[in-house]
């Protein structure tokens, strides 16, 4: 007699699946599908948080008090009073200078997902009933690199300024200069801050708020030209980064080196200054230095 050979397989002993069981163990195990939209992570404590929950609360952590980077659009609306920004140069937006292999297409893009000409938004406002002028750079912009038309609109910004005794209030979020335009954009340091001078000769008040990060160029220039320097809650501010520091002086940098809390031991800054009380804080400050008539 003779027995028939069988081939077992590695599924030869499964239970076969039966289509109802496996809708019912699908439905209880299966995780809600929530869109990323709705919901973000903190990036300090790990807190799973809501969108709209976490724009209420100017984009601040309500668990840790960790700072979420803020649109230029957002800003304005958080510091001025309701209806008074009026902005100026709108229309101004870089172009391809030197020709830099792809430089077109990353502005469009830059446009597309800011919805911004421009790095940086300037105009007037009034704070707390207070004239000034303002200036705040887009981080959704290649993330407020100062080029040509950054550093432009700044420094007419700052001339308009001294024209009309204004204080200027400024928000600082930017990787450094605009690589993409070479020498052009490190030009801009330097305007700028011939710009800021003549503003400060004629006894105006400058006051920047430097964000997360603040670095490179306008680090370097009009970031910590001002007359009150403050900062959000850790914020990174520099020149070069930590691990270009560390690779050139080939030394461990200390725990939390140039966050803002460390800069303001170090003497660098005035105050640090959480987001749900700038503007009270700003209101302060242009209330203590009205010129007399």
């Amino acid at each position: 007699m003779r027995i028939r050979s069988m081939m077992l397989t590695k599924n030869f002993f499964k239970k076969p699946e039966n289509p109802l069981e496996w809708y019912d163990n699908r439905t209880k195990n299966s995780i809600p599908d929530i869109p990323d939209q709705m919901c973000i992570s903190c990036p300090k404590c790990k807190a799973i948080l809501l969108t709209g929950d976490l724009n209420e609360n100017a984009r601040v952590c309500p668990k840790c008090g960790y700072h979420f980077r803020m649109n230029a659009r957002q800003r304005v609306g958080m510091i001025a009073d309701e209806n008074s920004f009026s902005e100026m140069d709108a229309e101004m937006r870089s172009t391809n200078l030197i020709g830099f292999p792809n430089y077109d297409k990353k502005l469009w893009h830059a446009r597309l997902e800011s919805g911004e000409n421009e790095a940086v938004i300037c105009g007037t406002a009034q704070i707390g009933g207070f004239p000034c002028c303002l200036f705040v750079m887009e981080p959704h912009f290649m993330m407020g690199s100062m080029g040509t038309v950054v550093g432009e609109k700044i420094t007419r910004l700052f001339e308009y300024a001294a024209e009309k005794s204004l204080p200027v209030i400024g928000f600082t979020v930017s990787g450094g200069a605009r690589m993409q335009e070479g020498i052009l954009s490190l030009m801009q340091m330097a305007k700028t801050s011939a710009a800021v001078k003549r503003h400060s000769d004629q006894g105006n008040l400058y006051v920047a708020i430097l964000t997360d990060p603040t670095t490179g160029g306008v680090t370097a220039s009009f970031a910590m030209e001002a007359d009150i320097i403050v900062a959000e809650p850790g914020a990174l501010i520099g020149f070069a980064g930590p691990r270009v520091i560390e690779q050139t002086m080939r030394q461990k940098l200390p725990p939390n080196f140039q966050r803002s809390e460390f800069l303001l031991e170090k003497g660098f800054l005035d105050d640090i200054v959480p987001r749900g009380r700038q503007r009270d804080y700003l209101v302060s400050l242009l209330s203590l230095h009205q010129r007399g008539s």
